[in-house]
Parts: C-alpha cells; structure tokens; sequence
C-alpha cells in the first residue's frame, strides 16, 4: 500500500472511529493505533529479507577475518542504495565452540529488491543485536538470534521491530574458512510494525 493510499485509509478510519462503529480493517492493533495491514506487515518484513541473508554473510566474514576478539567491521551495499555495517566480538581460543556477539546498523536509505509488491521501502537504523554460536567446528550447528529495530520510509512509514530466531549447518569452505551449508538455514520468528506483526518462516 502505497503513502498516499495508507494516509487516506487511516483518514477513513478516524472519521468512522468519531461518528460511528469502527470499519472493517480499522482495528488499530498497532503500537500507535495504526491501521492493521496483512500486506504491508508482510512487506515490513520482505524488505529486510536479503539485509538478514547479507548479515549473516557479513558475520561469517568477520568471523573468519579476526584475529583478536575484536572481529574487523564489514559492510555491503544494499540492492538499491544504503549500507549495512557489522561490527562486534567473537570468542578465541582453539575451542570447536564459538559465539559471536555482533550489531547490525543500516545507513544511508537501505533498500534492497523487494520480490513482492510494487514497492519501495528504505530502512535506518539499529544497531541491532546479531549474536551468533557454533558448536563442533567446522561442520558445526550453527544458531543465532537477531533482535532490534528499524525506521521505514517512502511506501511504508514506521518502525519495525524484528525478533528472530536462525539455526543451520557450517563448513570449512576448502580454504580454512568457514562458511554455511547452503540453503541450510532456517530462519523463525516475527517482524512486528505499526501494519500489524508478520509471523517469519524462511529457509536461506
């Protein structure tokens, strides 16, 4: 749903909410009162799909880039404009056991490709927390949890707050590195906005 078309909508609703009973779609279960909106609350969350997929990535590579515990910061771009930094601290020793503890921030109108929906949402802010474990390296069980919030802006307005929940596979990638499985993980968990809450089910 485009600014104009959510802006008239909510428009809508106040006026029914002071004359009369409420109108479907007008219930308000948002955090500020805020239309409820399956499709928008979906595009929250379809709009930081890839982010999730490029910080997983991004930590992997801070991972095995550090040598202190201190992991060097890693960025990339977004798709289409704006940049994800990740930063934090990795556990040393030789133990086969290891956890991150990472922060996501975007900057600069993050926007990635979004599949679904003619729109456009560019996201700021965290940092987020992207904290990571793998037990039995290098072919370990990887989880992780990724929990904080960002602004929207352009077709949807607001902030979004994700709660998520990874788990999957590693391996040495042939050259001492450590990369994921592919299509190992599994992502779970809910990306919540004034739209309404998107329950989270991919596979990466």
């Amino acid at each position: 749903m485009s600014r104009p078309q959510l802006l008239r909508r909510s428009v809508l609703c106040l006026l029914v909410a002071l004359v009369g009973p409420s109108a479907p779609g007008c219930t308000g279960g948002g955090p500020k009162g805020a239309v409820d909106d399956e499709a928008s609350a979906r595009l929250a969350y379809l709009g930081l799909d890839r982010a999730i997929d490029r910080a997983i990535d991004l930590g992997f590579a801070g991972f095995n880039a550090a040598s202190s515990a201190n992991i060097p910061e890693q960025s990339g771009p977004g798709d289409l404009s704006g940049l994800m930094v990740i930063g934090g601290k990795v556990d040393q020793g030789n133990s086969k056991n290891k956890g991150m503890r990472l922060e996501m921030t975007l900057a600069e109108d993050y926007a990635d490709v979004v599949l679904e929906g003619d729109v456009e949402v560019i996201y700021n802010g965290g940092p987020a927390a992207l904290d990571m474990s793998f037990k039995g390296l290098p072919d370990a069980d990887f989880s992780g949890t990724l929990r904080g919030t960002f602004v929207m802006d352009h077709d949807l307005v607001g902030d979004v707050a994700l709660d998520l929940s990874m788990s999957g596979q590693t391996k040495d990638a042939g050259d001492g590195t450590i990369v994921r499985v592919p299509g190992s993980i599994h992502v779970t968990g809910s990306a919540s906005s004034d739209y309404g809450v998107y329950v989270v089910d991919v596979s990466l």
